[in-house]
């Protein structure tokens, strides 16, 4: 008996190792920790959509409660479950923004006698899952709050299921708008001309988006005096960049799955999957897709050769179900900020932007950041070599990662010396 439990715990022991092992790039510092929290994702993934089949959940909504459930008890075991106790002294109140709630934190300091900075943000999590009010943001956003006497809004803009685009979109910048507004502004002492607008992932899609609305729209008095974008997602034409095709299988975020974030915010069906990742949907013919908005997310072009390495440009020269005709969206600037022209860049807001070298979202922000050059907008880039996406949310126990931690006081100190 004591022989067969041993094999069958020899044997759980390499199926656990088994699911839990996946490839990563020797870049990695920490890949042990990488697949754990990667296998923990997959199972989390997994799960949900067992109970979708099943009829019970939407898998979603199911994935959403285990990361909730997860953060509490992480929440829990750190002693911070309430919004105060992560920075004492940082007052945190929940209200609403023109009708989108928002989480307002307010620095010790007060804004009695002097004014303060201003920073709206929008979480990440591919339109669908996430909340400005779970650990890693909440942390972030009030560490920001505290050591740069910040007023910070974080912004609970709707999601996937509930809605897709251009609802979230629209929620962020109902909010930005009532936020940058003159009583706004004079009620938390927050000094109009260092007002920041920022964002990761998804996030950073959305901030960039609201950025260039805001800098384009006349009515709007006061204007962000900064972007911040933290490898933000900026396009949905070209699942084939060297970013994308390089890390097609890394962890966190494989390129199908980013694929399947972007329909599902697009509204379009997800059995397009397969014809999206070939980049069918920008085939040449026939394609309203033109010459002049090609260029503007031409990598070939935009990136240096250190990050263009040998690949090659996947462009389809004709398909048959005329996909961007079906799906607009994936046309729309207010989707894919990287498809404005060089006229509204122009109007942007300075600009910091974050990338990481294991993400398939890298090319996205080095390109963007290179158009905003272009155009003359003043742009802060940092790169990490050995970055992955999502690196930001990983900086405590018992998730910390070296380069998590690297990544958020880069960008602290981004926002001390320029906002």
């Amino acid at each position: 008996m004591k022989m067969k439990a041993v094999v069958v715990t020899v044997l759980l022991a390499a199926a656990l190792s088994y699911y839990i092992y996946t490839p990563l790039p020797d870049g990695i510092q920490e890949p042990f920790k990488l697949m754990v929290v990667d296998a923990s994702f997959r199972t989390a993934i997994n799960l949900a959509a067992l109970k979708y089949w099943l009829g019970l959940d939407h898998y979603i909504t199911s994935f959403r409660q285990t990361l909730e459930g997860f953060d509490s008890t992480i929440s829990a075991l750190l002693g911070s479950t309430s919004p105060a106790g992560v920075v004492p002294g940082v007052k945190v109140s929940d209200i609403t923004f023109a009708g989108v709630p928002v989480r307002v934190y307010e620095p010790p300091a007060g804004g009695e006698g002097h004014l303060r900075r201003g920073l709206m943000y929008f979480h990440g999590g591919g339109w669908a899952f996430g909340s400005g009010k779970m650990g890693a943001y909440n942390k972030m956003t009030q560490m920001i709050s505290d050591e740069l006497n910040t007023v910070v809004v974080s912004v609970e803009y709707r999601l996937f299921p509930e809605v897709h685009f251009p609802e979230p979109f629209l929620d962020c910048l109902s909010a930005a708008k009532h936020f940058l507004s003159q009583e706004v502004l004079a009620k938390y002492s927050i000094d109009p001309e260092r007002v920041a607008v920022s964002g990761d992932s998804a996030g950073g899609n959305l901030a960039a988006a609201v950025a260039q609305e805001i800098s384009t729209d006349d009515s709007v008095s006061v204007k962000f005096s900064i972007q911040a974008l933290i490898y933000p997602a900026l396009q949905a034409l070209d699942f084939n960049t060297p970013s994308y095709v390089q890390n097609d299988n890394m962890a966190i975020l494989p390129r199908r799955v980013m694929v399947q974030f972007w329909l599902q915010y697009l509204g379009a069906d997800i059995s397009l999957q397969p014809q999206v990742i070939a980049n069918n949907h920008s085939a040449l013919q026939h394609s309203p897709l033109t010459p002049e908005l090609r260029s503007q997310l031409d990598w070939t072009s935009l990136l240096a050769q250190r990050f263009k390495k040998s690949f090659k440009p996947v462009v389809v020269e004709r398909e048959s179900q005329g996909l961007l005709k079906k799906v607009p969206a994936f046309l729309d600037v207010r989707s894919s900020p990287l498809l404005a022209g060089a006229e509204v860049l122009a109007k942007c807001p300075r600009a910091y932007i974050l990338t990481c070298e294991y993400d398939v979202l890298r090319d996205d922000g080095l390109m963007y950041a290179r158009r905003l050059q272009d155009a003359g907008v003043s742009v802060s880039s940092d790169y990490y070599e050995n970055g992955f996406h999502g690196c930001l949310s990983f900086t405590s126990w018992p998730l910390g990662f070296d380069v998590g931690k690297r990544v958020l006081r880069g960008y602290i100190n981004w926002l001390q010396e320029n906002l």
